[in-house]
């Protein structure tokens, strides 16, 4: 039987996602790569994991229990990763879509101060875990509600939201904006990592087209072209500048907490420090 991870992996974003497509956008692959990863798995264990139609993909009885230890298995995998790399002799910071913005170099040079044989490195990896479950990170820059019970989260700061609209906008004229003036354009969202769904519209009219992206730099491209605008976090608007693109502070929407996330079973060495340094660099408000 040849069984690979690939293969779990696959099976675990689609359960995840919902759809073959995101499935890919996860993985960093095509949707027929996903399709093919599960093809091989069901030919490898000899019976259908999933169920497909033209509308929905749905585990079958035998692919429920085949996910909950393709879990258990990438879950171990990931440990043995994280293990092996701690010897790395530094700390890796995951974010999807910034770092702590203005903050960021703060927070460098403070650590440095105080770790000098440890770097502070940072990790950009578009998962709603920003890098914590695939081993990629030791700790998580997380703006999304993160309810994972693997997981523990300190709040470190709060972020303005601001709008980003193609510079040939006639709202790019303007220094401040309501979500109002969005809500006749299409708006790009990332329901996976972005920060941005229709609640913040509530109870007022929601944007009549949603343009759905999958990471920072589609939905960066999708509003340079005029085709879209956005809301997001200042911190987005601190770390990616683009060509074509104006960033507005919003007024009148709620701010975005900012938290580190890191395994409740494992927590990195240093991690008390890392969120103390985290949070007196958002006090500070300075870059």
């Amino acid at each position: 039987m040849d069984l690979q991870l690939r293969h779990l992996r696959a099976l675990v974003a689609v359960a995840d996602t919902g759809t073959f497509t995101d499935a890919g956008a996860e993985l960093g692959v095509s949707q027929a790569a996903v399709s093919r990863a599960i093809a091989a798995l069901e030919e490898a264990l000899g019976v259908p994991v999933l169920e497909r139609t033209t509308r929905r993909v749905a585990l079958t009885a035998t692919g429920t229990q085949v996910l909950a230890g393709a879990r258990r298995i990438l879950d171990e995998i990931t440990h043995l990763r994280r293990l092996a790399e701690s010897r790395r002799g530094e700390l890796r910071i995951g974010y999807a879509w910034a770092a702590l913005g203005k903050h960021t170099r703060r927070l460098q040079r403070a650590w440095a101060t105080g770790h000098p044989g440890t770097p502070l490195v940072f990790v950009h990896t578009n998962t709603p875990t920003a890098g914590l479950s695939d081993g990629a990170a030791d700790v998580a820059v997380i703006r999304r509600p993160l309810d994972d019970p693997r997981f523990a989260t300190a709040l470190i700061g709060a972020e303005t939201r601001c709008a980003a609209v193609a510079t040939d906008n006639p709202l790019a004229r303007r220094r401040t904006l309501h979500l109002r003036d969005l809500a006749r354009y299409p708006v790009a969202i990332d329901a996976r990592t972005g920060t941005t769904t229709l609640d913040l519209w509530h109870p007022g009219p929601e944007p009549a087209t949603i343009r759905t992206t999958h990471g920072v730099d589609e939905w960066l491209t999708l509003i340079a072209a005029g085709q879209a605008v956005g809301v997001t976090s200042e911190a987005t608007a601190n770390q990616n500048p683009r060509p074509g693109v104006a960033y507005r502070t919003l007024r009148q929407t709620p701010r975005i907490d900012v938290r580190l996330a890191w395994w409740c079973d494992d927590p990195p060495a240093g991690l008390d420090d890392l969120v103390r340094l985290s949070r007196a660099a958002y006090a500070s408000g300075l870059p």
